[in-house]
């Protein structure tokens, strides 16, 4: 369906040249005085010096041309602007098309296409912190995003399964319990099915074995593991097969409790067997080199402002890091699924990194000349005192810890104030709790840092998620009142409100396109947050099951009745829904 600001543009260049000017002048905007205009053209200032005349004559010349029809306002002013006002016909004639396409007329821009979104990084054998929130909620709305608007999508959580942890980790135990089989090398039998530790034993084994990295003795011991375990030995594999059985499953579920879902759980350890071939063939083709005896490929580019290093394939100790592992995942997903695009969403710490193994993708030919490659680099979340989030004893925050604070405030909201029924209260609590989250945290620009505040982001009032979901359960209540109401036709407009909701209503598919084209779920948050107040305003100032006009009423219920179904497509799009009641 086409954009109401395409349309208006359109005839607009047809006035221009109707008028004898170059269409090109045509191109309509948003009003930047919303007092004074809806949409505003002025390209009569810039065809004024093409052809030698006053703005305001060619202005003149350009409104007769118009059909009146179309606007309440369209009219020519000093310099040179052209003012226009939609008519409510055009406007209900849009809508109406609007509330019968299908996704409300949204174009399917990446029908044929496939995008790989690599968002979530998470370790296994170790808990989900805070920081790991932020690239799960943007990653899994900005793959809603792309498979709405038509794309196949495949969401990679890309785990951190196959490095230096695991070799820490089989230290650690051998100190532990030297007498388990998986440490006898001439050990022939079945190893045990069941695995040798808990997940909280798990949990603390992993750090415990870290400390201990600046012990030469035992950094060699877990540097040794790695590469045996990497080179295919078999007690070794069996517990790496237990830290996979117990770690998965609870990683499963805390993502679970965030709405987040991966289309493939694949890890570091399926783009290892990728590595040698890559490796050999770089080399063959004289575009990885020696360097202080390590492998590298060269990617600094003449026209750089800053220094680029070179991109390490292979460490001078013959160890790979993360852009080997990060190259060799781009191998198997260019051969399983020949994505168009892949997109990366990761602290914006990273952003060198992601240049490098870019750039070396690229000049290795391991992607295509014209797959798009793409890094969304995040902020921090921090304190509400504006300074790194920590635990009252300094450490990091779990995850599942930070959701159930949201969870446990809320839920004591929701019982002070009797929201719902008692049996009601765990699923309305678990709703509008994940939207407080996600909400509070999709709503600022990606690449920004900001601050959480638990009570501001649970506020049932401002720019929150739960004043999101309040505004769409007052909607349903009184649509529920009304009764059937979804194949009722959008009415002209009876009120300045009605105007205001319905010019609201038409920036749905220009959002949804902006948001993709510049990565950024927050410009779909202002956009609701704008909508919201809209439908709150309409409701204020309008008596709608007071109304005595049937037709009228009718075409009030249609109208909110769309708001509520553009709503409901957008916190599912960023990866939330709406309690029935609140």
């Amino acid at each position: 369906m086409e954009k109401i600001l395409d349309i208006i543009t359109a005839k607009m260049q047809q006035a221009f040249a109707a008028a004898g000017y170059d269409a090109s002048f045509g191109r309509v905007t948003v009003s930047n005085r919303p007092d004074l205009c809806e949409y505003q053209c002025n390209g009569a200032l810039s065809a004024a010096k093409q052809y030698k005349c006053a703005p305001i004559q060619i202005a003149n010349a350009v409104v007769a041309q118009l059909d009146a029809g179309d606007y309440d306002l369209v009219e020519a002013v000093m310099p040179g602007f052209i003012n226009l006002k939609l008519s409510g016909a055009f406007l209900q004639k849009y809508l109406e098309e609007m509330r019968t396409a299908p996704d409300f007329g949204a174009e399917k821009i990446g029908v044929g296409q496939t995008i790989v979104v690599d968002y979530g990084g998470a370790n296994v054998a170790k808990p989900l912190h805070i920081g790991h929130l932020r690239p799960a909620i943007i990653g899994e709305a900005l793959k809603r995003l792309y498979k709405f608007l038509g794309y196949n999508t495949i969401g990679d959580i890309h785990l951190g399964d196959w490095g230096l942890q695991m070799g820490l980790i089989i230290a650690e135990l051998q100190e532990r319990q030297p007498e388990l089989p998986y440490f006898d090398p001439d050990f022939t039998g079945e190893y045990p099915k069941e695995p040798p530790f808990t997940l909280s034993e798990l949990e603390e084994i992993y750090p415990t074995a870290s400390s201990k990295k600046t012990d030469s003795v035992f950094a060699e011991k877990a540097h040794t593991a790695t590469y045996e375990l990497q080179q295919g030995r078999a007690g070794y594999r069996a517990i790496w097969n237990h830290i996979m059985g117990i770690s998965l499953p609870d990683l499963r579920r805390v993502y679970d409790h965030l709405d987040v879902y991966y289309e493939k759980w694949l890890g570091e350890s399926d783009a290892d067997p990728y590595i040698p071939a890559m490796v050999s063939d770089l080399k063959a083709r004289g575009l990885a080199v020696e360097s202080e005896g390590a492998l590298v490929i060269p990617v600094a580019e003449e026209t750089d402002k800053k220094e680029i290093p070179p991109c390490i394939l292979v460490k001078s100790d013959g160890s790979s890091i993360y852009a080997t592992t990060d190259l060799a995942t781009m191998v198997q997903r260019m051969r399983d699924w020949q994505p168009d695009k892949m997109l990366y969403i990761t602290d914006k710490r990273q952003n060198l990194h992601f240049e490098q193994v870019f750039r070396a993708a690229k000049k290795g030919c391991i992607v295509n000349a014209e797959t798009e490659l793409e890094h969304v680099g995040h902020g921090t979340m921090n304190g509400a005192d504006g300074k790194p989030f920590k635990t009252r004893d300094g450490g990091v925050l779990r995850l599942e810890q930070l959701i159930k604070d949201m969870t446990d405030f809320v839920r004591a909201k929701v019982v002070e104030n009797k929201i719902v029924d008692a049996d009601e209260v765990e699923s309305t609590t678990a709703k509008i709790a994940l939207a407080a989250l996600k909400y509070g945290d999709l709503s600022n620009q990606p690449t920004k840092d900001y601050n959480f505040d638990l009570e501001r982001f649970a506020a049932f009032e401002g720019n929150t998620g739960p004043y999101i979901l309040y505004t769409i359960v007052r909607i349903k209540s009184i649509l529920a009142k009304y009764g059937a109401w979804e194949n009722l036709p959008i009415a002209a407009p009876a009120n300045p409100f009605a105007k205001d909701l319905m010019l609201s209503i038409t920036k749905f598919s220009p959002t949804l396109e902006s948001a993709l084209r510049t990565s950024s779920p927050n410009l779909i948050c202002a956009y609701i947050y704008e909508l919201a107040g809209c439908v709150n305003k309409f409701y204020h100032e309008t008596r709608i099951l007071g109304e005595e006009d049937e037709t009228k009423k009718a075409g009030y219920i249609a109208l909110i009745g769309l708001a509520k179904n553009i709503l409901e497509t957008c916190i599912h799009i960023l990866g939330f829904s709406a309690p029935e009641k609140m």
